[in-house]
């Protein structure tokens, strides 16, 4: 075998084709596509517990979950038994993480509103959710994933 000569447009092109699927990849999870999302893990704490083994039925989050940036929505999935749609207020690029946040107002005559910020990591789509209300707070786990529409 011979040595391979690397110089000028070679040496360009292999330095692209090196750098090109780590960018594309990268590029995923940046707010340019939807999102399909799942929850992996809730921890609800307030100032008596922690609990580390919370169903997302029972604090009204949907198991998995769409993301539409375009509506600036987070929404079910078509088959998740919660409906409850959440409008994102606020989108914005820290580093390499896309950090979307929003309020929610909750049930009517019940002081369940609160706030919530979720930050997923462009490099691999993990998401950290934390939600905090009157005395508790939520910090939920999960993963993204590209989808080209829902």
């Amino acid at each position: 075998m011979g040595i391979v000569n690397l110089r000028g447009s070679n040496l360009i092109f292999l330095i692209f084709l090196l750098i090109a699927p780590v960018t594309s990849i990268a590029g995923d999870f940046d707010g340019s596509k939807p999102l399909s999302g799942t929850v992996d893990k809730i921890l609800e704490v307030n100032q008596f517990k922690v609990n580390d083994n919370v169903n997302p039925d029972t604090v009204n989050l949907p198991k998995k979950f769409i993301i539409d940036f375009n509506e600036k929505l987070v929404r079910p999935s078509r088959d998740s038994l919660i409906r409850k749609i959440s409008k994102i207020e606020r989108v914005v690029h820290i580093e390499n993480k896309l950090i979307l946040q929003g309020v929610e107002e909750g049930l009517e005559n019940v002081d369940d509103g609160l706030a919530w910020s979720m930050t997923i990591s462009k490099k691999t789509g993990k998401v950290v959710l934390s939600a905090s209300g009157d005395g508790v707070g939520y910090v939920v786990f999960g993963t993204c994933t590209t989808i080209d529409k829902f």
